[in-house]
């Protein structure tokens, strides 16, 4: 546990879900989030909607391994170091790039949308969630199951009317450092139609020392997604350590323990 600021309030009996694509996300775009209510005593739940069969391991599956059971090993051992209470794999299958054939397996989740939201619903519910958080419009950065989250995640905080909250990212931020992961392989002049506006964004983490370390290694735990190079970097905390977030609904948790929230936008609607 990361120590909390002296006279930090206590979130003990409050709790937040957080809905992701695949194993690496949680750790990619929110670890930092996760960390800090956490050690602020709020239950975090985390509930990812595919197990990233289509990832391309980037070290040696171990005889008799999967991919898949790989990366769900990954996805326990990063929720440990984040301090999560619950995992929750939904289990749709991972859709994988925008224009792959895979897209059209009817059990990708990027076909299977409408079938999680009661499941959703029920897990909010039974948790007594005060915000969810999944991700912006188009997905953070354009993946079918990104997108799939971000139209379920808008249903559902619309349905329980609790807060909401789209991870994504500062496109002039990551423009001004070295390259972030989300940017994959893209021209650098591709990265500013990535993620959200600046005046979108209503609440930015900006991640502890502790907290950066931490975030370091939960996506170290990924290893067979996430390069080496990209956890041993010395930058990293300048790409990194910053948390953005477009809030709806009512000013809520996440905002309380932002280093920067300001304003609020709001609306969600999800058709099939």
């Amino acid at each position: 546990m990361i120590e909390a600021p002296a006279g930090t309030a206590r979130m003990t009996g409050r709790s937040v879900v957080f809905l992701h694509a695949h194993p690496d996300d949680e750790s990619i775009f929110t670890a930092a989030a996760i960390r800090r209510l956490a050690d602020r005593g709020a239950r975090v739940v985390l509930v990812t909607a595919t197990r990233g069969e289509e990832g391309t391991p980037l070290t040696p599956l171990r005889p008799g391994e999967t991919l898949v059971s790989r990366r769900v090993r990954e996805l326990e051992s990063a929720c440990a170091l984040l301090g999560v209470a619950r995992l929750v794999i939904l289990g749709h299958r991972d859709s994988g790039m925008a224009g792959a054939p895979t897209n059209g397996h009817p059990r990708a989740f990027a076909r299977q949308v409408l079938s999680s939201a009661r499941a959703l619903v029920d897990l909010v519910d039974e948790e007594r969630a005060e915000a969810l958080v999944h991700y912006d419009g188009r997905g953070i950065y354009g993946h079918p199951d990104h997108i799939a989250v971000a139209r379920l995640g808008r249903w559902v905080v619309h349905r329980m009317q609790v807060t909401g909250y789209e991870a994504t990212v500062n496109p002039e931020h990551l423009l001004a450092g070295p390259r972030h992961l989300v940017e994959g392989s893209r021209p650098r002049s591709a990265t500013r139609h990535l993620g959200s506006r600046p005046a979108e964004i209503t609440t930015t983490l900006r991640a502890s020392t502790a907290e950066l370390l931490t975030k370091r290694r939960a996506m170290a735990a990924h290893d067979s997604q996430v390069p080496r190079e990209a956890v041993t970097a010395t930058e990293f905390g300048r790409v990194y350590e910053h948390e953005w977030f477009v809030g709806s609904g009512q000013h809520g948790i996440l905002d309380e323990v932002a280093d920067d929230p300001t304003g609020r936008n709001s609306g969600a609607s999800l058709s099939a």
